[in-house]
């Protein structure tokens, strides 16, 4: 079982790269955006606008994965992994939802960062073969 993201760090200050024994897997993609060094050196790679566009970030973070198997870093593994499923499920959003917005209205101020509908009503869906494409190619 994946031990719960911790959100009281202060990621803007911490460099896991040197404190790995502070990172928590968490669920899914908890963390992604958050975790430094990685972070930076993931997100610039990380697209998905086009299948082609979207073979070539997935194969340049896969290849980073492997850089960070290669040197004993889980923590780089776990975010490498954390930003090729993203790809999947970002590509498979606006798959789904041409304009990205799965609900109708803002998220409710008390539920920011937290994943779900909460109330909202879902939009109808606007098909986007092309992103399709991207997610299975993540």
């Amino acid at each position: 079982m994946a031990l719960k993201f911790d959100y009281s760090l202060n990621y803007r200050e911490l460099d896991l790269r040197e404190n790995p024994g502070l990172y928590r897997t968490g669920v899914g993609e908890q963390g992604v955006l958050l975790v430094e060094p990685y972070k930076s050196e993931l997100l610039p790679h990380w697209r998905f606008r086009t299948p082609a566009v979207a073979r070539k970030s997935a194969a340049s973070i896969y290849k980073r994965f492997l850089l960070y198997a290669k040197a004993g870093d889980f923590v780089g593994m776990d975010m490498a992994r954390k930003f090729l499923q993203m790809g999947y499920t970002r590509s498979r959003r606006y798959a789904n939802h041409k304009s990205g917005k799965k609900y109708k209205g803002p998220v409710p101020d008390d539920k920011k960062g937290q994943s779900g509908s909460h109330g909202r009503e879902v939009l109808p869906g606007q098909a986007d073969p092309e992103k399709a494409i991207s997610a299975e190619i993540f």
